[in-house]
């Protein structure tokens, strides 16, 4: 490289320089990656230790084509520290089927785009059929067998799975039960002859391209059992969001979406310049998917060790279990995301509230801030009386 080339390139693109620290970066590198994650490619001072890696896009996963959609899954075995909860990105066409299935492990989501016909049944053969859209949630309990259907936009969902070693290539599905089960015996079963089954799939077909489902009153069974007792579907989107200086949230748990036992959430809005506060979760790890936006996380992992994050659209993060952080939104929209736990329900604890609520003197003693601080960062939260104790926000 001439040296006239080289100083064209130092102008063109950022180098990991930091005041007398480091040195141009001439090699072969992604130059894009590179400006999309400025606290990734230099830290913050602040930063040190070893933190493991915290983020994982679905922009690097391998995508599953078939028939009618695809998916692309974020497991343990792509961010190894993630072992409480695993998610799966489905798009559905219209008419696309995610065909009849259960699985070990419990399924919570998140619909992004679309609508869709969601169905199952529980142990009781207790029915359920519904038609969610666009910030509504569903939760199929473990062993629940279930089908999701595109209707006429077709659909895009996220996944979440209450285990991090979950993979979607690994479900029970109807029709590689049929394929691996003798025909006499799915005769028998059934009450029909063996050529009933003469034309079955020879394996399962995970995905295809069917009709776009009519009415759904249409598609309930004549002979429909009473309904399962609490919904599988949930409309988060109705909820009264917790508002605040910076940003909202609607949370949904088991205190109001009942089906839900294993997996809590709360979707996140952060107005451009807000911040999701200082705090950390004392019941499970967090689980995130940034929807939109572009963001900045800080993580504290206790005996001088936190490492800075930079996150954006599709992309998931992680908190593990205790970790202070918080989440800051650093472009020009407002940033939303999902905070996922394993666990019935959300809870956090505020480092402002904390604070706020130690004698002022102990809290100086520590710091050594003086009442200025104390006066005008800790005694001027207007937080209101929610049902959901939740950290809030800090505006510019």
């Amino acid at each position: 490289m001439t040296e006239k080339n080289n100083r064209s390139n130092m102008e063109s693109v950022p180098h990991p320089i930091d005041g007398d620290k480091g040195a141009t970066d001439v090699g072969p590198r992604d130059v894009v990656r590179d400006k999309q994650n400025p606290d990734m490619f230099i830290s913050p001072r602040t930063d040190s230790g070893t933190v493991d890696n915290l983020k994982f896009s679905f922009s690097d996963t391998h995508r599953r084509m078939e028939h009618g959609g695809w998916s692309r899954e974020v497991t343990i075995r792509e961010l190894p520290v993630s072992d409480t909860l695993a998610a799966v990105n489905m798009r559905l066409t219209p008419g696309g089927v995610r065909e009849l299935h259960w699985h070990k492990e419990a399924e919570w989501a998140y619909m992004l785009d679309g609508r869709a016909r969601i169905t199952a049944i529980d142990g009781k053969g207790r029915s359920f059929i519904d038609d969610v859209e666009e910030g509504d949630l569903w939760y199929f309990p473990s062993g629940i067998p279930h089908s999701i259907v595109g209707l006429e936009e077709g659909a895009e969902f996220i996944l979440v799975f209450d285990d991090g070693r979950f993979s979607e290539n690994s479900t029970f599905s109807i029709s590689d039960w049929f394929a691996h089960t003798p025909k006499d015996v799915l005769a028998k079963n059934f009450g029909v002859n063996e050529s009933a089954f003469d034309h079955i799939p020879d394996g399962e077909r995970y995905m295809y391209q069917g009709k776009v489902p009519g009415p759904i009153e249409s598609e309930k069974p004549h002979d429909l059992n009473e309904p399962v007792p609490n919904p599988f579907s949930f409309k988060l989107l109705e909820e009264t969001p917790i508002k605040t200086n910076g940003g909202q949230v609607r949370i949904a748990d088991s205190n109001n979406f009942k089906a839900s036992t294993t997996i809590a959430s709360a979707l996140v809005e952060v107005e451009p310049g807000g911040v999701r506060e200082l705090h950390w979760h004392p019941n499970e790890a967090e689980w995130q998917y940034y929807i939109q936006g572009e963001a900045r996380m800080t993580v504290f992992g206790a005996e001088g060790h936190a490492r800075t994050f930079n996150y954006r659209e599709g992309d998931v993060g992680y908190v593990p279990f205790m970790f202070g952080h918080y989440v800051e939104n650093t472009g020009d929209e407002p940033l939303i995301f999902l905070e996922m736990f394993r666990s019935d329900h959300f809870d956090d604890i505020s480092l402002n509230q904390w604070m706020s609520q130690t004698p002022p003197e102990f809290v100086k003693e520590h710091l050594h801030v003086d009442d200025d601080f104390m006066n005008k960062a800790l005694h001027n939260d207007k937080r209101p009386n929610v049902k959901y104790k939740y950290s809030g926000y800090r505006g510019d």
